[in-house]
Protein backbone atom coordinates (compact mmCIF):
# COMPACT_ATOMS: atom_id res chain seq x y z
CA UNK A 1 0.00 0.00 0.00
CA UNK A 2 1.48 3.55 -0.74
CA UNK A 3 0.74 4.93 1.96
CA UNK A 4 2.08 2.52 4.36
CA UNK A 5 5.27 2.99 2.02
CA UNK A 6 5.41 6.59 2.88
CA UNK A 7 4.41 6.09 6.75
CA UNK A 8 7.24 3.78 7.06
CA UNK A 9 9.97 5.95 4.62
CA UNK A 10 9.02 8.89 7.45
CA UNK A 11 9.19 6.59 10.54
CA UNK A 12 12.79 5.59 9.55
CA UNK A 13 13.99 9.19 9.63
CA UNK A 14 14.24 8.93 13.08
CA UNK A 15 18.07 8.18 14.33
CA UNK A 16 17.00 6.59 17.68
CA UNK A 17 14.69 5.49 20.06
CA UNK A 18 14.65 9.19 22.07
CA UNK A 19 13.46 10.95 18.07
CA UNK A 20 11.38 8.26 17.16
CA UNK A 21 9.56 8.88 21.11
CA UNK A 22 9.15 12.72 19.99
CA UNK A 23 7.89 11.81 17.01
CA UNK A 24 5.33 9.67 18.20
CA UNK A 25 4.14 12.09 20.77
CA UNK A 26 4.17 14.75 18.39
CA UNK A 27 1.92 12.56 16.00
CA UNK A 28 -0.11 10.31 18.03
CA UNK A 29 -2.88 10.96 20.82
CA UNK A 30 -1.74 9.25 23.92
CA UNK A 31 -5.09 7.07 22.91
CA UNK A 32 -3.12 5.64 19.65
CA UNK A 33 -0.12 5.41 21.57
CA UNK A 34 -1.45 3.23 24.41
CA UNK A 35 -3.00 1.14 21.62
CA UNK A 36 -0.30 0.96 19.22
CA UNK A 37 1.79 -0.43 22.27
CA UNK A 38 -1.31 -3.21 22.61
CA UNK A 39 -1.03 -4.23 18.93
CA UNK A 40 2.52 -4.90 19.75
CA UNK A 41 1.96 -6.60 22.48
CA UNK A 42 -0.72 -8.96 21.55
CA UNK A 43 1.78 -9.95 18.48
CA UNK A 44 4.38 -10.68 20.73
CA UNK A 45 1.84 -12.95 23.22
CA UNK A 46 0.59 -14.71 20.34
CA UNK A 47 4.15 -15.48 18.67
CA UNK A 48 4.89 -17.09 22.30
CA UNK A 49 1.27 -19.30 21.40
CA UNK A 50 -0.95 -17.96 24.27
CA UNK A 51 -4.69 -18.23 24.01
CA UNK A 52 -6.65 -15.54 22.05
CA UNK A 53 -8.75 -14.99 25.13
CA UNK A 54 -6.43 -15.02 27.41
CA UNK A 55 -4.25 -12.52 25.53
CA UNK A 56 -7.32 -10.34 25.43
CA UNK A 57 -8.06 -10.51 29.23
CA UNK A 58 -4.40 -9.51 29.67
CA UNK A 59 -4.05 -6.37 27.62
CA UNK A 60 -7.99 -5.63 28.09
CA UNK A 61 -9.31 -5.01 24.48
CA UNK A 62 -11.63 -7.15 22.96
CA UNK A 63 -11.43 -10.51 21.34
CA UNK A 64 -11.80 -8.93 17.69
CA UNK A 65 -8.52 -7.17 17.68
CA UNK A 66 -6.77 -9.73 19.43
CA UNK A 67 -8.38 -12.19 15.96
CA UNK A 68 -7.03 -9.65 14.17
CA UNK A 69 -3.50 -9.80 15.34
CA UNK A 70 -3.97 -13.82 14.56
CA UNK A 71 -4.95 -13.62 11.26
CA UNK A 72 -2.70 -11.31 10.20
CA UNK A 73 0.05 -13.81 11.89
CA UNK A 74 -1.42 -16.54 10.06
CA UNK A 75 -0.75 -14.50 6.56
CA UNK A 76 2.79 -14.01 7.19
CA UNK A 77 3.16 -10.88 9.00
CA UNK A 78 5.57 -10.42 11.88
CA UNK A 79 7.91 -12.91 10.55
CA UNK A 80 10.97 -10.33 11.04
CA UNK A 81 13.65 -11.95 13.62
CA UNK A 82 13.74 -8.76 15.94
CA UNK A 83 10.24 -10.18 17.34
CA UNK A 84 11.94 -13.05 19.48
CA UNK A 85 14.33 -10.25 20.53
CA UNK A 86 11.51 -8.06 22.36
CA UNK A 87 11.06 -8.66 25.96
Amino acid sequence: MKQTQHVASIFLHNKNSTEMSEFLEGILTPKEILELSQRIEIVKKLKKGEAQRQIASEVGVGIATVSRGSRELALGKFNQSWWDDLA
